[in-house]
C-alpha cells in the first residue's frame, strides 16, 4: 500500500545518480531544503565534465577552464547561504581571448568593451570597430529577451517567447530566424577574420557556423560579460560544491554503478547498484546525458523517456590534451585560439566525420591567468574540435593526433616541449567511456536548427519522480547552463506532489534498502556525468 500523493517534505529521500556539476549543485540545494541525499558517481571523484589530469607541474584542467554568468553562480551559492568568493579565489581576466591567424595577424578580446573596439580598429580599421559595436549590442538584446522565457525557465516556452518578441519591435530582424551563425556573422562583418572569430562560439555548445542558428550570437554577450578563472584549476568548484553538499547532510558514494532506475505503481522509487543493492528513494535525479536512458541503460522503464535522444544528432566532441611543458614563442594569454585561414573547410571535414590536418585549436595556459609566464614546467589544455563516435569517424591514434595539434602550433612558431605522453590525451573514444552512450559527444545533442533549444529534454519527466539535470537537458550545455539546469531540477522536485513509497526497509536480493550505498564495481552502463 503506497501513501497518498503528498509535496516533498523535510527528510525526504533524494537519490542523484552522477556528481557532475548539475549533481553536485542540485544535491547542496536539496540538502539545503531538507532532503536526504544520497550521490551516487560511478568515477572517483566529483566533477563529471569538470575534470583535472595529473602532471608534473600539478593537476591541469582538462574541461572547462573558466567560469562565464558569474551571477549564476552566485545566486547558488546565496541559495546555500553562502558567498562564492569565500570559498573559491576568483581571477578575474582582463583579456578575455588571445586570437592567432597563420598570416601573423593577433587580436585580443578584452572584458573591457571600449578596449576591445579599439583593439579591433587597429586590427582591421574603423569601418570593423563600427560592426562590431553593432553586432554586441544584437548579441546583448538577444541575451537579454532570451534569458527570463528560455534559460531561466523550467520548461522553455515558445508562447512566452512569441509575446516577447511582439512586445519588442525589432527583435525578430535581430534573431534573423532564417539565418545561420555562419550567414549573420558573413553580413555583420567586411573582415572574415571577424566572422571566424565570432563564429567560433558556434562550437562552445557543439555547433559549426553553418549549421547553428543565428540566434548563438548570444554567447558572446555572455563571455563579454565576465570570464575569470579559479586559483588552482576550475575543477576546484566542483570539490567546493561536493563538500558543501556533505556539510548539509549529503551522502556521497564513488564507484558506485547504477545498473538501473527502480519504479513502483507507475513511478520512480529509487534506484538499484550493480551489486544488487537498492536505495529507496522518493525522487531520482538523474544528472547523465539523457540519450542513457532512452537507449535502456538504466532499465526498460526509464527507456520511454526522452526518445528524441535515440535519433537526434549528437554535437561536436573533440581532442583534449592536459599536461604540463615549458613554452617558447608568441606571448600567450590564458585563453588562446590559433585558427586556420579557411574554417569552412574544417567544418566540412568534422560533417563527414573527419578530422581537419590543421585544426583551430584553443590552448589554455593554464598559469598565466594573472598575466606573467611561469618559470619552468606551465600546465596547458589543448582542445581541436572531433565529430562524435555517431558519424563514423576513424579512431586517431595518439601518435597522430600529437603530430598533428603540435605541429600546428609549431607553424605559428610555439614550442611546448616535452610533448605530453599518450595519458594526457581524451579523444572521443574515452569521452564515450567516461560518459556512456553519450557517443563522445560533449554537449548532447546538437544544437544545430532554429527549435534546437525546445527540442532538449526538461527537468520533469514523463515518469513521475525521475527528473534530469545536465548539460544535455535544457537550458543546454556549458557550466552555468548545466547549473541552472540543477535549480530547474530541484525546484521540480522540492514543488512536485507525488506517489510516495513507504519509509520502511525493504530487504532486496545482493543489498538492502537502508538508503546507503556500498561502492560498486566493475563496469556499468549508467551515464553520470
Amino acid at each position: 500500500m503506497t501513501a497518498g500523493p503528498q509535496p516533498m517534505r523535510r527528510g525526504d529521500r533524494v537519490a542523484i545518480v552522477g556528481a557532475g556539476i548539475a549533481g553536485l549543485a542540485a544535491a547542496a540545494r536539496l540538502a539545503q531544503a531538507g532532503c536526504a541525499v544520497t550521490v551516487l558517481e560511478r568515477h572517483a571523484k566529483p566533477g563529471g565534465k569538470l575534470r583535472a589530469l595529473p602532471s608534473a607541474a600539478g593537476p591541469v584542467d582538462a574541461g572547462p577552464t573558466v567560469l562565464t554568468l558569474r551571477s549564476v553562480f552566485d545566486a547558488l551559492f546565496a541559495a546555500l547561504g553562502e558567498r562564492l568568493e569565500d570559498h573559491v579565489e576568483l581571477v578575474p581576466q582582463e583579456v578575455l581571448a588571445r586570437h592567432f591567424w597563420p598570416d601573423g595577424s593577433r587580436l585580443d578580446l578584452h572584458a573591457d568593451a571600449g578596449a576591445t573596439r579599439r583593439a579591433i580598429q587597429t586590427f582591421a580599421g574603423a569601418r570593423a570597430a563600427r560592426e562590431f559595436a553593432a553586432f554586441d549590442r544584437r548579441a546583448r538584446r538577444l541575451f537579454e529577451a532570451f534569458d527570463a522565457p528560455v534559460m531561466q525557465a523550467q520548461r522553455p516556452s515558445l508562447p512566452a517567447v512569441a509575446t516577447r518578441m511582439a512586445r519588442a519591435p525589432g527583435l525578430i530582424p535581430a534573431m534573423a530566424p532564417l539565418s545561420s551563425l555562419a550567414r549573420l556573422l558573413q553580413r555583420s562583418f567586411s573582415d572574415p577574420r571577424l566572422a571566424q572569430l565570432f563564429g567560433r562560439y558556434a562550437t562552445y555548445v557543439g555547433g559549426t557556423p553553418a549549421h547553428s542558428p543565428a540566434l548563438i550570437a548570444l554567447i558572446w554577450h555572455a563571455e563579454a560579460s565576465g570570464v575569470w578563472t579559479l586559483r588552482g584549476g576550475l575543477h576546484r568548484l566542483a570539490i567546493v560544491l561536493a563538500g558543501l553538499a556533505e556539510a548539509r547532510g549529503a551522502v556521497f558514494h564513488y564507484g558506485a554503478h547504477v545498473a538501473r532506475i527502480e519504479t513502483r505503481d507507475g513511478a520512480a522509487s529509487g534506484v538499484v547498484l550493480e551489486t544488487g543493492e537498492r536505495i529507496a528513494a522518493e525522487a531520482v535525479l538523474f544528472n547523465g546525458d539523457p540519450r542513457a536512458l532512452a537507449m535502456g541503460a538504466l532499465g526498460s522503464e526509464a527507456a520511454l523517456l526522452a526518445p528524441q535522444t535515440r535519433a537526434a544528432p549528437r554535437s561536436l566532441s573533440a581532442d583534449v590534451w592536459a599536461f604540463a611543458a615549458r613554452a617558447e614563442g608568441p606571448e600567450l594569454a590564458h585563453h588562446n585560439v590559433f585558427f586556420r585561414d579557411d574554417p569552412a573547410t574544417e567544418f566540412a571535414a568534422l560533417a563527414r566525420g573527419e578530422r581537419a590536418p590543421r585544426p583551430t585549436l584553443y590552448l589554455c595556459a593554464m598559469d598565466r591567468a594573472e598575466g606573467d609566464a611561469p618559470e619552468g614546467l606551465e600546465r596547458f589544455e589543448i582542445i581541436a574540435n572531433a565529430p562524435p563516435l555517431t558519424t563514423g569517424a576513424p579512431a586517431e591514434e595518439p601518435a597522430q593526433c600529437r603530430t598533428r595539434i603540435f605541429g600546428t602550433l609549431a607553424g605559428f612558431g610555439l614550442q611546448l616541449t616535452p610533448h605530453p605522453p599518450d595519458a594526457a590525451l581524451t579523444t572521443p573514444e574515452g569521452f564515450a567511456r567516461l560518459f556512456p552512450h553519450s557517443e563522445g559527444a560533449l554537449y548532447g545533442q546538437s544544437p544545430h536548427g532554429l527549435m534546437a533549444a525546445f527540442r532538449r529534454p526538461t527537468a520533469r519527466t514523463a515518469l513521475p519522480g525521475l527528473y534530469l539535470a545536465g548539460g544535455g537537458t535544457h537550458p543546454g550545455a556549458g557550466l552555468p547552463m548545466a547549473a541552472l539546469s540543477a535549480r530547474h531540477a530541484a525546484e521540480a522536485i522540492l514543488s512536485d506532489r507525488t506517489s510516495r513509497l513507504p519509509s520502511r526497509p525493504t530487504a532486496t536480493p545482493g543489498g538492502t534498502s537502508t538508503g546507503s550505498a556500498t561502492t560498486g564495481r566493475g563496469p556499468s552502463a549508467s551515464s553520470a556525468s
